[in-house]
Parts: structure tokens; C-alpha cells; sequence
């Protein structure tokens, strides 16, 4: 106690001074950080000001290239062709004969399906009936099959699945055929068989089946009277059915014809068509009829003629 009394008064006042002088100084200390933090913040405020006036800017420039696009003067657009304009000037020359508004007669539609026929060769006559009919339905899905009075101008040739020689077929005998089918060869148009005989030709329906050339009950080519069958096959025996959407097609003939013998072939195929109207059918039966030969404009027949 005594050596503390001893002391200067300048060493034991020396700590409070310095204590003093800090209090003093920090306010000061203060103020500079928080002057760094702003002058941080400031930096970080510009750089992103910076960056955003860069992509105004760059947005500003792409509106003024886009602008001067839209300006340069649009190349004119061609307007599409119709079909006919499509068409060769040969067809568009007959498609002129026929009046697209007007239905017309049997007779009058073939006389004039004759005379706009384009090609070199001995066209067909076709016939097309959109009848009121929904193949989903088995009573509605129409199939049938006739003889056209006047042929179908067509050389076919007959084959018959039988043991027996038949007068006017052009192939017959079981050996003979099987070697042939065999091979994958079919050399004929239309192939009659008895109903005995159907099963050995059950290995070919695949092959036969999408050719249109298996024998079926319906078409007449399954039957014990092959004579007769081979008979009416090459006097123009047709058969017909609706496609998926209830239309009938159907060849009619040839164009050398003349316009009688083809509204007789016609005229059977209608009696056909109508005889085997469906009962389930009410109301038109007959939507539209169109007639046309190959590669020939098409000519509306009136509905009333079936």
C-alpha cells in the first residue's frame, strides 16, 4: 500500500486516459464502416444498373432489326390451283363438256362418258353408287353378284379346282393346280371349285384370300354345277359390295360398247343394287350416282334412275 502511494500520479491516470481516448475513437470507427458498406453497396447497385441498361439495350436493338424486317416488301404468295387447273389440258378440255351443277340422265351421262374419254386405249366404264348403308351392320353390308348382259369386255381367265376336264375353262385338275399353288403361281382371274374339294384349298387361303381369288359361296364360285359357273364367268359374271364408307364400284363395261349395250350392263346392276336393299333402311336408299371412264371426268347421274 505504501509502494501504490508511492507511484506518480502520471502512471495510475496513464489506463484511464487511454480508455478515454478509445471511447473518443469509436464513433469515428463507425461512421468509416458504415461508409465502406455503402460505398459496397453503391458498387453492387451500379454493376447491376450496368448489366440491365446492357439488355435494355440490346432488347431496344433486336425491336429495331425485327422493324426493319417487317418493313422489306413481302414476296406475293401464289394462290393454290384447284384440281382441275392440276389436271393436263386434255382433261381440262372434256371436263368444260360436263356441267358439274347438272344431274343427268343414264343415257345422256353415258353418251357423254364416251365421248370425253381420253385415252388411247379401250377405257372402262365406271360406276360409282354412294348408297344410304352402314357396312358395320352385317345386314346392311351389301355383296352381291350378277351377269352383264352385255359382258364386261374383259378375256379372263378360268380356272376349276376339279378332278374333271370343264368345257371353256382354261385350267383345271387338282394335281395340276396344287403344283402350281405350290410354286406361288397363279396364272388365272377367277378360280371355281366344288364345296368337296374347299378343304385342300385351305392351306392357299392366304395366298389366294388377299388376290380376291378364294372361291366363295356369295360370289358363285363355290358350287357342284362347275359348268355352269364356268359358263357365266366368261360371259361377264361381276360381283359388287359396299366399301367402308357404303360407295359401290363397279366396272360396267368398255367404252367400244357403244351407249346401249352399257345402260343395259347398267340398268342390271341398278335392278341388282335395289332388289337387295336392305329392310333395315329407311328413307333414301340412294345417296348419288356417278359415272366416268378411265382417267375421264366424272358425270353426275340423277338418283332417280335406280
Amino acid at each position: 500500500m505504501a509502494e501504490d502511494a508511492k507511484k506518480p500520479t502520471e502512471e495510475i491516470e496513464a489506463p484511464a486516459v487511454a480508455e478515454a481516448v478509445n471511447v473518443a475513437d469509436a464513433p469515428e470507427a463507425e461512421a468509416e464502416v458504415k461508409a465502406e458498406m455503402a460505398e459496397a453497396t453503391e458498387e453492387k447497385t451500379t454493376a447491376k444498373a450496368i448489366k440491365e441498361a446492357e439488355e435494355k439495350a440490346a432488347k431496344e436493338e433486336r425491336k429495331a432489326h425485327a422493324a426493319e424486317a417487317d418493313e422489306k416488301p413481302k414476296q406475293p404468295v401464289k394462290p393454290a390451283r384447284s384440281r382441275l387447273e392440276r389436271q393436263g389440258k386434255k382433261f381440262q378440255d372434256a371436263a368444260k363438256q360436263v356441267e358439274k351443277t347438272k344431274a343427268y340422265s343414264l343415257t345422256e351421262a353415258l353418251e357423254l362418258a364416251i365421248k370425253t374419254s381420253l385415252v388411247k386405249f379401250d377405257a372402262t366404264v365406271e360406276l360409282h353408287v354412294n348408297l344410304n348403308v352402314d357396312p358395320r351392320h352385317a345386314d346392311q353390308n351389301l355383296r352381291d353378284n350378277l351377269v352383264l348382259p352385255a359382258g364386261t369386255g374383259k378375256k379372263l381367265r378360268v380356272a376349276v379346282f376339279a378332278d374333271e376336264n370343264v368345257e371353256g375353262a382354261d385350267l383345271s385338275g387338282i394335281e395340276e393346280l396344287t403344283k402350281q399353288l405350290d410354286k406361288g403361281v397363279m396364272n388365272f382371274d377367277i378360280l371355281i371349285s366344288t364345296p368337296a374339294n374347299m378343304p385342300k384349298l385351305g392351306k392357299y387361303a392366304r395366298a389366294l384370300g388377299p388376290r380376291g381369288l378364294m372361291p366363295n359361296p356369295k360370289s358363285g364360285t363355290v358350287t357342284t354345277d362347275v359348268a355352269k359357273a364356268v359358263a357365266e364367268a366368261k360371259a361377264g359374271r361381276v360381283e359388287y359390295r359396299v366399301d367402308s364408307t357404303g360407295i359401290v364400284h363397279l366396272g360396267a363395261g368398255k367404252v367400244s360398247f357403244g351407249a346401249k349395250k352399257l345402260e343395259d350392263n347398267v340398268r342390271a346392276v341398278f335392278a341388282s343394287i335395289k332388289g337387295n336393299k336392305p329392310n333395315s333402311v329407311k328413307g333414301t336408299y340412294v345417296k348419288t350416282i356417278h359415272i366416268t371412264t378411265t382417267m375421264g371426268p366424272s358425270i353426275t347421274v340423277a338418283a332417280s334412275e335406280l
